[in-house]
């Protein structure tokens, strides 16, 4: 499962009363996705609540896709807005905390610790295939990504 998968939208059934309708707790179901990218009834929203409601949605749904926001850019965005959280040296506790305050969403910190860690794996296999393959520059590329992950 994905860590998209397993992000929720902080405060859900707040933002579902004032929004007037059912909305997945999933921040990237198709629903939820939906009504970010429509912005229908969004003016119902608080203000804080439509401000970081609307700075998820300019932040990780506006691409040039056909599918938006089915293209799977939220997704890739999202993850990579994770990693470069990760190598500024936060945790797994600061990373949900920084989500939440910025975005309202919220992961668990062991889903975090969980995606982080098989990240760091898929990068040590990377390296080693870099390395069998001779591509000593791209070895090198996904070492420092690797150590920056780890420290």
């Amino acid at each position: 499962m994905a860590i998209t998968d397993k992000i929720y939208i902080k405060n859900h059934r707040q933002l579902s009363s004032q929004l007037e309708t059912n909305i997945p707790k999933g921040a990237f179901k198709g629903a939820t996705l939906d009504l970010l990218f429509q912005g229908e009834g969004l003016e119902k929203l608080d203000d804080a609540a439509r401000d970081r409601v609307l700075d998820f949605a300019s932040d990780f749904l506006d691409c040039d896709c056909d599918n938006n926001p089915y293209c799977g850019c939220p997704e890739e965005k999202f993850v990579r807005y994770l990693l470069e959280l990760r190598a500024q040296g936060l945790g797994p506790d600061a990373i949900v905390d920084v989500m939440s305050d910025e975005y309202m969403v919220y992961a668990y910190s062991g889903d975090v610790l969980s995606f982080l860690d098989d990240a760091v794996r898929t990068l040590e296999a990377a390296e080693g295939l870099a390395q069998v393959d001779g591509a000593e520059e791209k070895r090198d590329e996904i070492r420092r990504a690797k150590r920056e992950l780890t420290r």
